[in-house]
């Protein structure tokens, strides 16, 4: 926490408020914050926990400016980060332009660039989100703490407060699907999220079941294609790591085939994640970059 405080403190744009909101009693951070002298941070003590969503959600509430950007307390921000992304936001002509940014994952074993494309022209933003073009996690990648948005389009699409996973794919979907909104994105890393050995989090869980359910409930906002390679990329690495049976690898096909558009390139990786060991997957998420 204290390290993602200061790197927002430290931003090269100076005119900003750093609203923490802590959810649920912790009088250990509370202390650990209230110790900052800076008149720009203020801090949100929740009474009890309200979940990541609605934390977001009270966080943008008690914000003043025009700009709202998000910071996980395990993560960071690179110091030109918002200054940087509103530069690119004040260059567009959309009415709500969402700016995100590549990004650093630091590992124990070094640090890997996440984000490594842009969207192509007219790519719907759920084929940008899940289709992958190889088998290593973050060549597209949309997160909490890289996005910069402008505060009216988060007073009318609001995190949606019922979800425990999928939070930010979730509201970059809706977001992106309101009326004069854009994303933009910066190709330079500016965020840093932090991922040593051990560290949980909740995109780590194996809940298969979950994120199927999840994602049958966006089908508006997601073509076809991409619930295919959402069903082979999220669903069914997750199901690996829970060491699913036969019939519920089945159950998941059925669902690539009958409720997606399937084609070679996600049958292809589908194939790859049931062959290829998640350790070298792993490894050769670590020399690509």
């Amino acid at each position: 926490m204290q390290h993602a405080v200061e790197s927002a403190l430290e931003q090269t744009f100076r005119d900003l408020e750093v609203i923490v909101v802590i959810d649920g009693e912790d009088q250990a951070t509370f202390a650990s914050l209230s110790a900052i002298k800076d008149d720009r941070l203020q801090i949100v003590a929740l009474s009890s926990s309200v979940g990541g969503a609605e934390a977001r959600n009270r966080g943008v509430r008690s914000a003043k400016g025009k700009w709202i950007a998000f910071l996980d307390d395990d993560d960071e921000w690179l110091p030109e980060k918002l200054e940087r992304q509103l530069e690119e936001a004040l260059k567009s002509s959309a009415p709500f332009p969402v700016v995100c940014c590549a990004y650093w994952g630091r590992f124990e074993s070094g640090d890997v660039l996440f984000g490594r494309r842009r969207p192509m022209p007219n790519e719907p933003i759920s084929e940008y989100m899940f289709c992958r073009q190889g088998l290593t996690f973050g060549e597209n990648a949309i997160a909490t703490s890289v996005l910069f948005v402008p505060r009216a389009l988060m007073d009318a699409v609001p995190f949606d407060r019922t979800l425990k996973r999928h939070q930010d794919w979730d509201w970059a979907l809706r977001a992106l699907a309101h009326p004069g909104a854009a994303l933009m994105y910066l190709d330079e890393p500016r965020s840093i999220y932090n991922m040593p050995a051990g560290l949980a989090r909740l995109s780590s869980s194996t809940d298969w079941r979950y994120s199927l359910a999840w994602c049958r409930e966006r089908k508006a906002y997601i073509t076809p294609k991409a619930f295919s390679f959402f069903i082979v990329t999220e669903c069914l690495t997750k199901a690996l790591q829970a060491k699913a049976g036969l019939g519920e690898l089945h159950e998941l096909f059925t669902a690539y085939w009958r409720e997606g558009q399937p084609d070679l390139r996600s049958f292809r990786t589908g194939v790859g994640f049931l062959l290829i060991p998640a350790g070298l997957r792993r490894f050769l998420r670590r020399i690509i970059h």
